[in-house]
């Protein structure tokens, strides 16, 4: 039995080939939040028929069942990692659209205070920090060729 098939199973939900190929993905991903255009986009490379409204309604129900987390990271745009690894923070550049991981024991320990704190019991929490990365330098020579090529597929296509 592979993961996917275990981690279906373990949620409750009925093993099928589209929710066992579509939680492939993630876990064969070498980026961890993914959308569901990106998802789309992967599916179609190995020539899956899974259309857009099946992803979309598989991935909530991966997310009702604890297999996925859902991120709003920018513009509104729903992300969606894998819950399996242990609780960590991201830092979101509004220039670049990165997202970058971390962990920080001093964060999770003064939530963990504050919550207590209050009288309250901690839960879950989301930490998303937004950041300005710096832009990285022009590479004019880079820029120059990206524009030739540009106007030599302009001119071909007007032929």
């Amino acid at each position: 039995m592979d993961l996917s098939t275990n981690e279906l199973q373990t949620a409750g939900l009925k093993l099928t080939s589209t929710r066992r190929l579509i939680l492939r993905v993630f876990h064969d991903s070498t980026v961890r939040h993914l959308d569901v255009e990106d998802v789309y986009r992967i599916l179609r490379g190995s020539d899956s028929s899974i259309s857009l409204a099946t992803i979309y309604r598989v991935l909530a129900q991966f997310e009702q069942a604890g297999l996925l987390k859902r991120q709003q990271f920018r513009d509104g745009k729903a992300s969606f990692e894998l819950t399996d690894g242990p609780q960590h923070d991201h830092m979101v550049s509004v220039n670049t659209g990165e997202v970058t991981e971390f962990r920080d024991a001093e964060i999770e320990r003064r939530i963990r205070d504050i919550t207590a704190q209050y009288g309250l019991e901690l839960i879950d929490y989301a930490l998303n920090v937004h950041v300005l990365a710096p832009e990285p330098p022009i590479d004019l020579k880079a820029l120059a060729i990206h524009q030739r090529a540009r106007a030599v597929a302009k001119k071909r296509a007007k032929q």
